[in-house]
């Protein structure tokens, strides 16, 4: 018996479909037959099959008749129809069977469902009444419902106006019941509860639950109470799930989300009262805990996540051909948690085995077989025939085939036919019989295995198969080439980093045959192309392969091979190739002691590429004054290549450190190793003491010391600050006071027994922790000057400008005066000015400044040539009321680009002007006054006599005289 396998029957896909009144998936809401005759259910199912398939459909594992008198069922294809669907004739779970002449396939499971969402019970809701402050729930109770899913809102007094959810609400989707953590007055209304089920797209209203919050005076508070609390979890692979924590409590309690081993998933986000976790995987699985805070207290709860898994394949059954009598296991392996359970179909019904073994095959065992995955969460489906076939040997699809040999080399002929049970072999060359050797060789799958080829063994080859149901033979030649040599070996090369060398590598052939050349670095096949800048083939005819090695770098050193290679054979050559170089970096590098000013490093030698170490360098920086590395001060001073140990010294000490060292030979310096870890000197007495030490002056009895603060590099250790020694010159005893700021500048001593201007000796030195440090070197400074007792007197003032006064008064005769202060205000303002400060005031005097320049230019009139003179007239300005009276006119004048500026005055309204000999002039023109120079006029002369002219305010005016003419 024998079967094309170009006839099959696979197993495609089963899938409920609704239409008419309908739902997703395959839950349905049925309306009465007679008013929805279009209402219908269609499940679909189809089969790749040759012949084609025919159908059959089974609920709840029952054969539905499709004849049946009275039946809603219908077949279209493979698809079963349900017209006018009935709850208790119709639901439950589907499947079909496909079949035809060589086996059966049953698909996976569709389940039928009637959906329903019912009303809310009509009873009317108590009143509920809180006080305000407190926390409040209030139920939901949805209605009977099928499927589980709902989602729930909450609306005050009227459609549409939801409650808005926020930290202080909360509508939790598992109950539907609204959760207030502090009840307040502005939540006094009618609440009702919306239920929707997604699947059915339908609503239902609750009816009105009324809230009356009572109040209370003062307002309570509460602690945190955790309402809401999401259960333990299971999750699926892949899925988004929501966990929910919701707490009462007055202030309104703030939710924190952790996960009590290892971290938060990445995938997530905190929402208040919300953890939403996307793409769950295993990792996500453990221990998450809501906490609820407000002032009054905290609350916990946690529950365990656990992450499963739908099953899927890890390996599965294929379609295949197999002959009679063999051997042959099918496979079938699956993951998912937990773990799934393997099954077996053969034509479509259960096969009371564990693993699909067969030891010899037989024609019985064809058939269609299913291997079925399932845990809690779904099952998986693989379709596979199996045929079993015997037929007499033919070699029409594989014929034995001629083949190339190299001289001494090994050939195996193959020969392949197909025949089932499997036949016996025996071959022939030319006309002889051929029997197994220490040379040839006939294998158990009919292959001829020649050693050692020779000019003799070229001819035709014959394979003859035959078995119980017929015999064949199959004829191929073998043909023998010379075989292929090394004739000039790559050689061991030595060579420096950035040198260039010629790996050598030369090869006899057949000349029948084309050879090439392949070249590979331990083991790697090296591509000539992509890394051009290192290697390059220098060919100087076929034979030839040699290999260019440039600019050599550590990574180039191994083991070279040069393998020749033609369609027949190959031959490989190798031989390494040593490159010398600076050092690796060496590793390991860590502190194993520590003082306060030296460290000591330990590190692990790197490579030596082939030169060996003379030395090393250690370098370390600190992060008081930059991260700049430096070269260390060592002990030993010169670090020998032998050695893995150095102390590092002249480290400043309470000063952090981190190091990194450098290996040395003759070819050059080596790369750093990686930093140490950081690394903090101990703790030291200071021996810098604070500098510029100075002082005196200040208020009267007072005793002001000052001195330049130590740079923290030089603090060695913790609590540092300063230690201010004082005595009068005469005195034997100095006063100590302690200045704990290591910042501090200045020490000022107030002592009412003071005498002004008495000289003191003064010293400043630094403390830490560890001890006290060397005084700086003594100053000597004086008390303060006491304040002037009397006042300045003969105060007078003069006005000079609108803004400018001059003040003068009669010196003090006292021999101590330092200096005056000068304070000015105006008169209806409440603060003054000071210029400089010190003693008693005088007297006070009013200046009544001069009226302001007019604000408005003069407006230019005419300009006229004389020869070599211009003429440039302008109008009389009248000042307004506030401004001051014109005294006459300043005409300023400059070549444009030159510094050079010729001022003139004058009372008339019109000027002559001699003109320069080139280029442009420029000429201003304003009014002056007791009160300043008022605003200004622009007119600029060009070759040719073109003018233009503009006007600039009172300040550019001010600015051009007082920069350029210094007026």
């Amino acid at each position: 018996m024998h079967h094309s396998m170009g006839r099959y029957l696979t197993f495609i896909e089963m899938k409920p479909q609704v239409s008419g009144q309908c739902l997703r998936s395959s839950r349905w809401t049925p309306s009465t037959p007679r008013s929805r005759p279009e209402a219908k259910i269609i499940l679909n199912c189809r089969a790749r099959a040759n012949p084609p398939a025919t159908y059959e459909w089974r609920l709840n594992n029952l054969h539905i008749d499709l004849n049946e008198e009275g039946s809603l069922y219908s077949l279209a294809g493979g698809n079963l129809v349900i017209n006018n669907p009935l709850k208790t004739k119709h639901e439950g779970n589907y499947s079909c069977m496909a079949s035809n002449m060589f086996g059966a396939v049953v698909s996976r499971k569709g389940s039928v469902q009637f959906g329903y969402l019912d009303l809310f019970s009509s009873e009317e809701r108590e009143t509920v009444k809180i006080k305000e402050g407190q926390g409040a729930v209030l139920l939901c109770a949805p209605p009977p419902h099928h499927p589980a899913e709902l989602s729930f809102r909450w609306i005050l007094n009227e459609f549409p106006t939801f409650i808005p959810l926020d930290q202080r609400r909360f509508v939790s989707q598992s109950n539907g019941n609204l959760y207030i953590s502090k009840v307040d007055s502005s939540d006094t209304g009618n609440y009702s509860c919306i239920a929707s089920s997604p699947s059915i797209s339908k609503s239902v209203f609750s009816n009105y639950i009324p809230l009356v919050p009572q109040a209370e005076r003062p307002i309570r508070k509460y602690p945190a109470d955790l309402n809401v609390k999401f259960p333990d979890t299971t999750a699926l692979v892949g899925q988004n799930i929501t966990l929910e924590c919701f707490a009462l409590g007055n202030p309104v309690p703030e939710i924190h989300w952790k996960k009590l081993e290892g971290t938060m998933p990445p995938n997530r986000e905190k929402a208040g009262a919300h953890l939403h976790l996307y793409n769950v995987q295993y990792e996500d699985g453990g221990t998450y805990q809501c906490e609820a805070v407000n002032s009054r207290g905290k609350d916990y709860h946690t529950a365990r996540v656990s992450v499963e898994a739908f099953p899927e394949w890890v390996e599965h059954i294929s379609s295949t051909e197999r002959d009679l009598h063999s051997e042959y296991t099918m496979s079938c392996e699956a993951s998912g948690k937990p773990k799934p359970h393997i099954h077996w179909l053969k034509n479509g019904e259960p096969l009371d085995r564990k693993e699909m073994k067969f030891s010899s095959l037989m024609f019985v065992d064809s058939g269609m077989y299913q291997c079925i995955a399932q845990n809690r969460h779904g099952v998986i489906y693989a379709n596979a025939e199996l045929r079993v076939f015997a037929c007499a040997p033919t070699f029409e699809h594989n014929p034995v085939k001629r083949v190339l040999v190299a001289k001494n080399g090994r050939v195996v002929i193959q020969c392949r036919p197909k025949a089932a049970p499997k036949p016996n072999f025996s071959w022939s060359k030319d006309t002889e019989l051929i029997s197994n050797s220490t040379r040839v060789f006939i294998w158990e799958d009919g292959s001829l295995e020649i050693l050692n080829v020779t000019r003799a063994d070229e001819g035709r080859y014959t394979c003859f198969a035959e078995n119980d149901r017929g015999k064949a033979n199959s004829t191929g030649a073998l043909l023998v080439t010379e075989s292929t040599k090394i004739t000039l070996a790559p050689a061991n090369a030595d060579v420096k980093v950035g040198e260039n060398t010629l790996m050598q590598c030369g090869a006899s052939h057949d000349s029948s045959l084309d050879i090439t050349f392949i070249w590979s670095l331990d083991g790697r096949v090296i591509d000539l192309h992509k890394e051009s800048q290192h290697y390059e083939r220098t060919p100087n005819g076929s034979s030839n392969g040699e290999l260019l090695i440039k600019h050599t770098q550590l990574k180039h050193a191994g083991r070279y091979s040069c393998t020749a290679q033609t369609t027949v054979d190959n031959i490989t050559a190798s031989a390494h190739l040593v490159v010398r170089g600076p050092p690796g970096a060496p590793g390991g590098l860590r502190v194993v002691n520590q003082t306060d000013k030296s460290m000591t490093l330990q590190w692990s030698r790197g490579a030596d590429n082939h030169s060996p170490i003379s030395r090393y360098t250690i370098q370390y920086r600190d992060f008081l004054q930059n991260d700049v590395w430096k070269n260390a001060t060592t002990s030993p001073a010169e670090v020998e290549g032998n050695t893995e140990t150095a102390t590092v010294v002249d480290l400043l000490p309470w000063t952090e450190y981190e190091f990194r060292v450098i290996a040395i030979n003759t070819l050059g310096t080596g790369d750093p190793s990686s930093s140490s870890p950081k690394h903090t000197t101990l703790e030291a007495i200071p021996v810098v003491a604070p500098s510029d030490i100075g002082g005196g002056g200040g208020t009267s009895r007072e005793l002001t010391i000052t001195w330049t603060p130590v740079q923290p590099q030089y603090y060695y250790g913790s609590n540092f600050g300063y230690i201010v020694a004082f005595k009068p010159q005469d005195d034997n005893q100095w006063r100590r006071v302690i200045v704990p700021d290591p910042q501090a500048s200045r020490y000022v001593h107030k002592e009412s027994s003071i005498v002004p201007l008495t000289k003191f000796q003064v010293k400043v030195k630094a403390f830490n922790s560890e001890g006290e440090g060397p005084y700086s070197l003594t100053a000597v400074i004086y008390s303060a000057l006491d304040a002037p007792s009397e006042a300045p007197v003969s105060v007078s003032g003069k006005a000079l400008s609108a803004v400018d006064a001059m003040v003068g008064w009669r010196p003090l005769s006292q021999s101590n005066i330092e200096g005056y202060q000068v304070k000015y205000w105006r008169k209806l303002e409440d603060g003054a000015t000071t210029l400089q400060a010190s003693g008693r005031p005088s007297e006070h005097i009013q200046i009544h400044t001069k009226r302001a320049p007019p604000s408005r230019p003069p407006k230019i009139i005419g300009k006229k040539l004389k020869g070599r003179l211009v003429n440039i007239a302008w109008e009389h300005v009248e000042p307004l009321e506030n401004e001051s009276s014109i005294n006459g006119y300043k005409v300023l004048c400059w070549i444009k680009g030159d510094p050079k500026q010729v001022l003139y005055t004058t009372t008339r309204l019109n000027i002559d002007l001699p003109l320069p000999p080139g280029g442009t002039y420029v000429v201003e023109v304003r009014a002056f006054t007791e009160g300043g120079d008022g605003a200004l006029a622009q007119i600029v002369i060009t070759n040719g006599g073109v003018m233009a002219a503009q006007s600039l305010s009172v300040l550019s005016l001010l600015l051009a005289a007082l920069l350029c003419l210094n007026l």
